[in-house]
């Protein structure tokens, strides 16, 4: 079990509305804390890889199960 301090549940909405609550959370965290984000959007694994890649964010791990994609990702 990955240890998280902030999730988001960004289940039902569409790009760009998950990274944008991704990228709100991110604002009040402090570096190296951990969120957990579930997304429904088929598409939230390309728009979370390329902002965290561009931001140096890491994506530490990534579950698919039944619609939902649950990330977990570090804070630079």
């Amino acid at each position: 079990m990955i240890e998280f301090s902030q999730e988001v549940d960004a289940s039902g909405l569409l790009c760009p509305l998950p990274l944008l609550r991704l990228k709100k959370t991110l604002m009040i965290m402090a570096s190296g804390d951990v969120v957990k984000i579930i997304a429904t959007d088929p598409a939230a694994h390309l728009d979370f890889g390329v902002f965290t890649n561009q931001a140096g964010h890491q994506i530490i791990e990534l579950i698919k199960q039944d619609n939902q994609q649950i990330f977990y990702i570090k804070k630079r």
